[in-house]
C-alpha cells in the first residue's frame, strides 16, 4: 500500500517535470528560430539549418562583424590623423550633403554588390578568413564551386578538421600572429591540401568520400590588439589544376625528373629565354634560377614532393646572352599509370614533374651575366 501511495503521489511531479522540460525546449526552439531569421542567408538555406548550425553560424557572423568594425575604426583613425586640418571641414560638409541623398546611397550599395559579384566570378578561387585559433569565420559563397562544400557547411568549423594532417604544422606556423604585425603586416603564401567533395564533371560526393585538393593560399595577417577585436588571416585560396589549358605565347611547358632536371621542353622556350630545348636536356632548373630566388624554387620543389602540386610564386630566370625575366611556375607530379607485373606498386611512383612557366616580364639587365649557363659558348659542341 505504501509503495502504491508513493507511486501515485509522484505522478503529478513527473507530469510537472515533463511539462517544464517541454516548455524549455519550446522556448529554446523559438529563440533559435528568431536567431536564424537574423542570419544573412537565403530562406531556403535557413530552412535546413539545425540548432548547432544556427549557433555556429551566429558566432561566425558576430566575429566577422567585430573584425569589420575594427577595420573601419582603424581606417577612420588613419583618415583623421593623416588628413590636413584645412581639408577636414570640407570633408564634413561633403558627408552632410551625402547624407541627404538616400537614393544615391542605395545606388552606390547596389553598384558595390554588383562589383563584388563580378570580382568573385573573375577569381579562380575563393576568400577565407581564419582566426588565430584556426576557426573559419568566413568563406565566400563561391567556395562550393571549387570545393563542393557550401559556405554554411564550412563556416564556424576549425580548418584543421578539413586540412590534411601532414599540413597541420604548416598551417599552425602561418597562424602564429604577433601584435607587432598590423593590417599591412606579414604576408602569407603557402600551399595546403583541403578536403573536397567535388567529383568529376562537377558532381559532389559525401564528405566521407571526399578527396584532397591542393590549394594555393595567399593573404595577409590582421592583428587586433584590443581584447574585443579578432586577430585573423585573410586569404585567397586558389585550387591548383592538374592540367593547364590557358596557355599563351608567353608560356612554355617542360618536363623534369624528380630532381628538377629537364627531360623535355617545348620550342617556345627559345623565343622567351633564348635556349633551345636540346641545350636544356639533362640540366637542372636550378641552373637557370637567380641565386637570390633559390629559396622560392626550393619551396616549390618541397611542396611538389609532399603534396604533388605546387606554385612557385614570382622568381627570376636567367636568359641566354645576359639578363633575366620574371616568371611563375605551376607544377604537378605526374604519377605512373601502368604498373609493371613484377612490381604492382609502381603505379604509386612518380613518372615526372610537369611544369608550366609563365613569363611575366621582358628581359631586365640584358648586359648582365650572372652565370656561365648564360654564355653562348657554354653549349658549344
Amino acid at each position: 500500500m505504501t509503495a502504491d501511495r508513493e507511486r501515485r503521489s509522484s505522478l503529478p511531479l513527473r507530469a510537472v517535470s515533463r511539462e517544464a522540460a517541454r516548455r524549455r525546449r519550446r522556448v529554446e526552439s523559438d529563440v533559435l528560430s528568431d536567431l536564424s531569421l537574423l542570419l544573412p542567408l537565403h530562406p531556403s538555406v535557413r530552412a535546413h539549418l539545425d540548432k548547432p548550425s544556427v549557433i555556429r553560424l551566429t558566432l561566425s557572423y558576430i566575429r566577422i562583424h567585430t573584425l569589420l568594425a575594427g577595420a573601419q575604426m582603424e581606417t577612420s583613425q588613419t583618415v583623421k590623423y593623416r588628413q590636413p586640418v584645412e581639408e577636414r571641414p570640407h570633408l564634413e560638409r561633403r558627408a552632410q550633403d551625402g547624407g541627404r541623398n538616400e537614393e544615391g546611397k542605395e545606388l552606390e550599395e547596389l553598384v558595390a554588390v554588383e562589383e563584388t559579384e563580378m570580382y568573385m566570378r573573375m577569381m579562380e578561387g575563393f576568400l577565407m578568413v581564419v582566426s588565430a585559433d584556426g576557426d573559419m569565420i568566413f568563406l565566400s559563397d563561391n567556395v562550393s564551386k571549387h570545393m563542393g562544400l557550401t559556405q554554411t557547411e564550412l563556416m564556424g568549423h576549425n580548418i584543421y578538421e578539413f586540412t590534411h594532417p601532414c599540413d597541420h604544422e604548416e598551417m599552425r606556423n602561418n597562424l602564429r600572429l604577433s601584435a607587432d604585425v598590423g593590417w599591412r603586416g606579414a604576408e602569407r603564401n603557402f600551399v595546403i591540401r583541403m578536403k573536397s567533395a567535388m567529383a568529376h564533371r562537377g558532381r559532389t560526393v559525401n564528405l566521407k568520400s571526399a578527396t584532397w585538393k591542393v590549394l594555393h593560399c595567399q593573404g595577409r595577417v590582421k592583428v587586433c590588439v584590443a581584447p574585443s577585436s579578432v586577430s585573423c588571416l585573410l586569404l585567397t585560396c586558389r585550387p591548383l589544376p592538374l592540367s593547364h589549358t590557358l596557355l599563351s605565347t608567353h608560356t612554355f611547358t617542360s618536363q623534369h625528373s624528380m630532381d628538377m632536371k629537364f627531360t623535355h621542353c617545348d620550342r617556345s622556350v627559345t623565343a622567351l629565354l633564348g635556349y633551345s630545348p636540346e641545350e636544356l636536356l639533362g640540366r637542372s632548373i636550378y641552373d637557370l634560377c637567380h641565386t637570390q630566388d633559390m629559396n622560392c624554387l626550393t619551396k616549390m620543389h618541397v611542396n611538389l614532393c609532399l603534396k604533388s602540386q605546387s606554385v612557385s610564386g614570382q622568381y627570376r630566370m636567367l636568359v641566354r646572352g645576359g639578363g633575366y625575366v620574371w616568371v611563375e611556375s605551376h607544377s604537378a607530379v605526374i604519377p605512373s599509370v601502368r604498373p609493371s607485373r613484377s612490381n604492382p606498386s609502381s603505379a604509386q611512383q612518380p613518372l615526372c614533374i610537369l611544369c608550366v612557366t609563365y613569363v611575366l616580364s621582358g628581359v631586365e639587365e640584358p648586359s648582365l651575366l650572372l652565370s656561365l649557363d648564360q654564355t653562348v659558348h657554354r653549349y658549344a659542341r
